[in-house]
């Protein structure tokens, strides 16, 4: 594998490891962390520049995917918090 190849490798697992510790609820943290780190293992040996190309496609759709997960679990979340305020009578007086 070429260095900057590897490097973009590297800068993709990153990424991804970052984005999905985002996740708030702990089992989709770990789970993701888990499953990042062991199909990265599975395919450090991989020498086929075609092969690795395909799986870079593959890990910035996943990437792209961990990312509008936890968007969408952060903007639940706001959703919840914020219709507190509702329930009580009192319309709320700031914007998520």
């Amino acid at each position: 594998m070429a260095a900057s190849s590897r490097a973009q490798v590297l800068d993709l697992y990153r990424a991804m490891l970052r984005e999905s510790k985002r996740f708030s609820a702990y089992n989709y943290r770990t789970y993701a962390v888990r499953r990042i780190r062991d199909a990265f293992r599975e395919n450090k040996n991989v020498k086929d520049p075609v092969e690795i190309q395909t799986l870079m496609n593959k890990a910035k759709r996943d990437l792209e995917i961990i990312r509008r997960q936890v968007a969408e679990q952060g903007a639940a979340t706001r959703r919840k918090s914020g219709s507190s305020s509702w329930s009580l009578g009192k319309p709320c007086t700031t914007w998520p």
